[in-house]
């Protein structure tokens, strides 16, 4: 049973007042929302625990990859308690979510994908891409993975942060 089936999930939830979206693995018996912090459930996947495990390491890395270009860039954005910050949008996370479920389905695309998103973790895939040093398929991943990069956040709304949906 060691690769008992699981939820990976995006939702979006509230701790103290402070918004945030999550991205986690629950156990396909649970009910994601019973989690009282969580109010909506986004996306949600049935699939292996270790699939679970290896896309949920692929979108956080993801994820913390957008943060440092973000930070890189002098821009700051709030860092809740828990989760990720509202001030990213949904659609960009759903956007994540989607390409780590899919090109999962894939060994060869994700074991590439995989690699260029660590690549990523040091250096931004542009150059290589205008290099015209990666070909083929590495090349075609490589501008899609750093799509999943290129969010910034609006500056003339910056000094207001987005309002809670509950409140």
């Amino acid at each position: 049973m060691k690769d008992s089936p699981k939820y990976l999930f995006l939702a979006s939830g509230v701790k103290n007042g402070e918004g945030f979206w999550i991205v986690g693995v629950k156990n396909c018996n649970e009910n994601i929302l019973e989690d009282k912090k969580l109010l909506d459930c986004h996306r949600k996947e049935l699939i292996g625990n270790e699939s679970a495990k290896e896309i949920l390491l692929a979108i956080n890395l993801n994820i913390n990859n957008l943060f440092n270009e973000i930070r890189n860039k002098n821009h700051q954005i709030e860092r809740p308690s828990i989760g990720i910050s509202f001030d990213i949008p949904l659609d960009l996370l759903e956007n994540i979510f989607d390409f780590w479920l899919e090109v999962y389905k894939n060994k060869e695309a994700w074991e590439t994908c995989f690699g260029l998103l660590k690549v990523r973790q040091r250096i931004s895939l542009t150059n290589l891409i205008k290099s015209e040093s990666l070909k083929g398929n590495s090349r075609k991943w490589a501008i899609k993975v750093e799509n999943l990069h290129t969010y910034e956040p609006n500056l003339f709304n910056f000094e207001k942060p987005n309002k809670p949906m509950w409140k």
